[in-house]
């Protein structure tokens, strides 16, 4: 039976920042054009949050069954340590589905935009299939693919949209930077796991684009997010810039993975490049909020 503790170290909650961060960006974007809505933002970070935990869960029940997690370098996982069983990961990350489900049907009901049932779905879909199913796609080197897509742009346009109903394209900017970012947390994750991916056939975009060329697409997504938030400043107000200000904390990172950091080592570049978006995000809130007030 798996203690409390273990079942915080299972959900991973180093990679929150990626949900948390395209909320507080798409609510920025919002809150630029005039028309943000408390309400709907909160049940936005609600769903956020809640599939970045179930696809954590469904990760793990999935790598689990599959043998993957048997030689783990990073942090423990639930069912491939043998701390909970499988049914009981994945029932965790059907209820964390479900409590996104239900946050989204919020949403849809306060906007009355029935037609973001089919993109709801679609994330849910997107989550469970990552490494799920019988041909997972996180398993083919499309993973950092779609956590740009659903975790960048998708999570990002979206807050904004169900507040503001309409698609404004600094919130394009916006996701494109938290998508970059997003992608990166899981470039550090699969650099770390990227031996023992190839030993068990898992083919991620690290072991497909070999070590040099991972170290290498770190850096450009980085690069990506900052150009990005420098396209959303000019698109609402320079005071967003206040965002570049986050990048600070991925000079340690850029310069451990570029300097051939390995194994265990990766796990704080995963930590600060997820803390980096959260900061990132955050700056750009402060900017907007500034530049609404002067």
């Amino acid at each position: 039976m798996a203690t409390v503790a273990e079942w915080v170290e299972g959900a991973r909650v180093r990679t929150l920042p990626a949900a948390v961060a395209p909320v507080l960006v798409g609510t920025a974007v919002s809150l630029h054009v005039g028309r943000p809505d408390a309400v709907r933002a909160v049940l936005a970070a609600v769903v956020a949050l809640a599939l970045q935990l179930a696809v954590n869960f469904a990760n793990d029940y999935s790598d689990g069954i599959r043998g993957t997690d048997d030689d783990r370098v990073g942090p423990m996982r639930l069912v491939g340590s043998g701390a909970a069983t499988p049914a009981q990961v994945k029932g965790a990350a059907f209820a964390c589905f479900a409590l996104a489900a239900l946050a989204g049907l919020a949403l849809v009901v306060l906007t009355g935009q029935w037609w973001l049932i089919a993109v709801g779905v679609a994330c849910i879909l997107a989550g469970w299939y990552y490494t799920g199913g019988d041909r997972p796609y996180g398993y083919v080197g499309l993973g950092e693919l779609f956590v740009f897509v659903f975790f960048g742009l998708v999570a990002t346009v979206g807050t904004t949209y169900v507040q503001t109903l309409d698609v404004a394209w600094p919130a394009v900017a916006g996701g494109v930077a938290t998508g970059a970012l997003a992608s990166a947390i899981l470039v550090a994750n699969n650099l770390r796991d990227r031996a023992g991916d190839a030993t068990s056939g898992k083919r991620t975009l690290a072991v497909r684009l070999g070590d040099r060329g991972t170290r290498l697409f770190y850096l450009a997504l980085v690069v990506l997010a900052a150009l990005a938030v420098v396209a959303l400043a000019a698109a609402t107000t320079w005071w967003a810039l206040l965002g570049l200000l986050g990048f600070a904390a991925l000079v340690g990172p850029v310069g451990r993975v570029l300097g051939g950091a390995t194994g265990p080592a990766l796990i704080r570049v995963l930590k600060l490049t997820g803390i980096a978006e959260v900061l990132v995000a955050l700056g750009v809130l402060a900017g907007v909020v500034v530049g609404a007030l002067t």
